[in-house]
């Protein structure tokens, strides 16, 4: 029963390091597929991003992104 309950916490834990700051904001989609079998990431679960910017897969690997400007109607 400890198990199951620590199992738990840490997946919440996880889930809630994955939230960004913030009004919440998704990556842009990858329409681009890189050529390199494993691209090296900027940025991971180890290696968060800077203040205000998110780790989101890109063309060749992740790396940390800025909110995009908001588009006038």
């Amino acid at each position: 029963m400890k198990s199951v309950a620590t199992l738990l916490l840490v997946g919440m834990l996880i889930l809630w390091t994955e939230l960004p700051t913030g009004s919440a904001w998704s990556c842009p989609p990858v329409r681009v597929t890189c050529a390199i079998p494993n691209p090296p990431n900027q940025c991971d679960l180890y290696r968060p991003c800077p203040r205000f910017q998110k780790c989101c897969p890109s063309s060749c690997g992740m790396r940390c992104i800025s909110r995009p400007s908001s588009r006038p109607p």
